[in-house]
């Protein structure tokens, strides 16, 4: 009897103990990598496990972390709202970490609200594997169990690989329809472009040779365009058969032009890849299944469940869905690149792309290698440069890491141009500075057109003969713009990297060279305000030079702060007339200054568009990655796979349903959206801190917005607001916030579900 009641007052007593827990971190992150643990073989799992990899490095891959400090990242569940401290633990095994005898590091109870901090324990040892966990304890002083283990392989840091990075990955997928034309010929249609390899599985009773199409798009949706335009692949490939059954991969052709442009080269482990949706096989003689077909697709780590959106715009979905595969479809080497066509970096292409996968994916290293690659090996568009600037600031406040900002200060300065500044504060580019000493400076070598300086670029392309149309007045994609010594856009540009170098300076306690950016930004507003601004308009003229106004001139003083009050209204009058007078690059810049200045229905109009200058024409043509312009009309040389015409990724994430960091990391997060004609909207996207949902619903009698918020997150959320529905309700109960400037604003909502009506 005595046992009997031991064991139940030790039962009892376990049994409390459980209660008294809380659910244990989870989303172990190292260095900003999930699933360290993880083992590909030319991009494909292998169940084959860390330690007996590192063994295996020539022929096995897995992600690998070059920093000796690494950050560490956690999720917390959605039940905990506030996080009060932490205990770390890592050791060189997992045994030494299961017996709680970690040899590397024990923090020890740590007090934070934080669910990341950075590796402080002994020196890490290169070419070592490190396991760590990680306890937190809630606002009740509760603790949790332990995490499960995350394990990382620790390499040494060398020039090429600065920043942690995953292998690339692949998947293998089968068509999706299937034609058997008679005669020896088959065509298949995988449903969706992507840069991969084909492999057959093929019967052959004597030697022969077929023929192998392949291609980006079709015709009468039963055989390969032959003759898609310029830059839209197709290849028509002999392969000779072996008697028997046998497994046979295309093996495709170097593209002389590009290898001569130094593109970024496929890993030895991948292999070249080919752009295509359509294949087709001719002159076969036997039975071909769906299945003796396969194509290979190869990509960045890429979670399709971290983001999801859906609303009653059947448009919108369907843009949405593109731009969301685009950035999955075009991470193929690795680092963003403009396209299959030359394989190369763009500064601006890799904003647009930042952007946008941080929206669609909480994944943030791609971006990081893809800022020293373009450090390093420079574009010649002076707007391009200062694009380096807004790139890193990103990578900072989604992740909360200034280590790339520490890293690369002094080589973001010389990115501002700063050695182009005039007496009146403003930049140039035609006043003789650009001497060889500051063009190496900034790493500018000879450009493929031969040159080797900056060149003013507005927007691309800057002339184009030809095709103009009812929706265009000028040809090109610059609306007209009128190039002189001053150029506003690259003057807006500049004064954009001033407030951000700002802020980056103080945040390194630099306060000195924050009073400098403070000045001269003063300095640049007021003489945009003098060069630019015609003083009877309003309206931002191009240059110095001229009284022409341009759609361009005009977005990107308004997306970056530089038109007084008393001239927004007749500037946005003046952008609305322009309609989509530039490219899918400046379509990203024209919404910004739109959401940005509550014009969101309008910027829903334009999202939605179904005229030939929108991305739903992209979709009407037949792409299925985002193409590289509007239409060929526009641009006879265009790609169908360049995400730089993804913008909608990000903007429907950041500006329509409203959801932007408040502080670096995600620790705290806005949620301003701007709905305009909608009648339902659900997103989910996922931060560091977790994933987010959003639900939106109007009907006659109320509207309601549903928002999930993850653990240990703090949110100010801006409940639109209806006047012929002016009560607010939330989880429940009445409240006394009254409405300004169109929202009823709701501050410090804490994790887990809530619910936001008006009635």
């Amino acid at each position: 009897m005595k046992k009997i009641y031991f064991l139940l007052f030790f039962s009892t007593i376990s049994m409390l103990a459980k209660s008294q827990q809380i659910d244990a971190p989870f989303r172990l992150r190292s260095d900003l990598l999930l699933q360290t643990n993880k083992v590909t073989n030319k991009g494909l799992d292998v169940n084959i496990p860390l330690k007996t990899a590192v063994l295996q490095k020539d022929s096995l891959q897995f992600p690998i972390i070059y920093n000796q400090q690494p950050l560490l990242n956690w999720e917390i569940a959605t039940s905990i709202r506030h996080c009060t401290a932490y205990r770390i633990v890592v050791a060189s095994s997992i045994k030494l970490l299961n017996s709680n005898k970690p040899d590397f590091w024990d923090s020890k109870r740590i007090i934070s609200t934080q669910n990341h901090t950075r590796y402080q324990g002994a020196p890490l040892i290169p070419g070592k594997i490190y396991y760590w966990k990680v306890q937190i304890w809630n606002e009740k002083n509760i603790p949790s169990q332990f995490s499960a283990i995350q394990s990382f392989y620790l390499a040494a840091q060398d020039a090429a690989n600065e920043f942690s990075r995953y292998p690339l990955t692949a998947s293998i997928e089968f068509p999706e329809r299937t034609i058997n034309k008679g005669m020896g010929t088959y065509f298949f249609d995988f449903g969706k472009d992507a840069l991969a390899q084909l492999t057959f599985r093929l019967t052959s009773n004597d030697t022969n040779t077929v023929w192998i199409e392949a291609g980006e798009a079709c015709n009468n949706q039963q055989s390969v365009d032959i003759h898609p335009g310029q830059n839209i692949r197709y290849i028509k490939i002999p392969l000779l058969l072996k008697k028997g059954t046998h497994n046979y991969t295309i093996e495709w052709p170097a593209n002389v032009k590009r290898n001569a442009r130094n593109p970024i080269k496929m890993p030895h482990y991948i292999g070249e890849v080919y752009p295509f949706r359509y294949v087709s096989i001719s002159n076969f003689n036997g039975t071909l299944l769906p299945s003796a077909v396969q194509r290979k697709m190869i990509f960045y780590p890429f979670d399709e469940q971290s983001s999801s959106f859906t609303s009653s715009d059947t448009v919108l979905n369907q843009v949405w869905d593109l731009c969301k595969y685009s950035i999955k479809a075009t991470s193929f080497t690795g680092c963003y690149v403009d396209g299959d066509r030359e394989r190369i970096p763009y500064e601006a292409d890799a904003l647009i792309n930042q952007l946008s996968h941080y929206s669609v994916d909480a994944e943030y290293t791609m971006a990081r290698n893809s800022m020293v690659y373009l450090i390093y090996n420079p574009t010649w568009p002076t707007e391009w440069s200062l694009q380096n600037v807004p790139i890193a600031w990103n990578d900072y406040w989604y992740t909360g890491d200034d280590s790339f900002l520490k890293k690369y200060y002094s080589e973001l300065q010389k990115k501002m141009l700063l050695a182009l500044v005039e007496d009146n504060g403003l930049i140039s580019t035609k006043t003789n500075k650009q001497t060889p000493e500051f063009l190496q400076s900034i790493h500018i070598v000879k450009a493929f057109d031969g040159k080797s300086d900056l060149r003013d670029i507005v927007d691309w392309p800057q002339q184009q003969n030809g095709y103009i149309g009812t929706e265009k007045q000028y040809s090109g994609e610059t609306d007209g713009f009128v190039f002189s010594t001053y150029n506003s856009v690259v003057n807006a540009w500049y004064y954009q990297n001033l407030l951000l170098m700002q802020k980056i300076a103080l945040l390194l306690n630099k306060p000195a060279d924050a009073n400098f950016y403070k000045q001269l930004s003063n300095k640049v507003y007021q003489s945009f305000q003098q060069v630019f601004v015609d003083k009877k308009s309003g309206l931002i003229k191009d240059g110095d030079t001229t009284n022409h106004n341009s759609l361009h001139s005009s977005m990107f003083a308004l997306a970056f702060g530089l038109v007084p009050k008393n001239n927004v209204d007749a500037v946005i009058s003046f952008i609305k007339s322009r309609k989509m007078a530039c490219s899918v690059y400046g379509a990203q810049f024209l919404l910004d200054a739109l959401y940005e200045n509550g014009q969101g229905e309008y910027a829903l109009e334009l999202l939605t568009s179904t005229a030939q200058r929108s991305w739903y024409n992209m979709i009407r043509v037949g792409s299925t990655i985002s193409m590289e312009a509007w239409d060929k009309l526009y641009k006879p040389n265009l790609d169908l796979n360049h995400a730089w015409g993804a913008a909608p990724a990000n903007l429907i994430v950041r500006k329509l349903m409203g959801v932007e960091p408040l502080s670096a990391g995600g620790d705290t997060i806005q949620i301003k959206p701007q709905f305009g004609h909608l009648q339902f909207a659900k997103l989910t996207t996922t931060i560091l801190s977790g994933a987010l949902t959003i639900a939106f619903n109007k009907s006659n009698l109320s509207e309601t917005m549903e928002v999930h918020l993850p653990g240990n997150t703090i949110s100010t959320i801006f409940m639109p607001y209806n006047p012929l529905k002016p009560h607010l309700q939330i989880d429940g109960k009445d409240s006394k916030i009254e409405p300004v400037n169109g929202y009823f604003m709701i501050q410090n909502v804490t994790a887990g579900k809530h619910l936001m009506m008006t009635n």
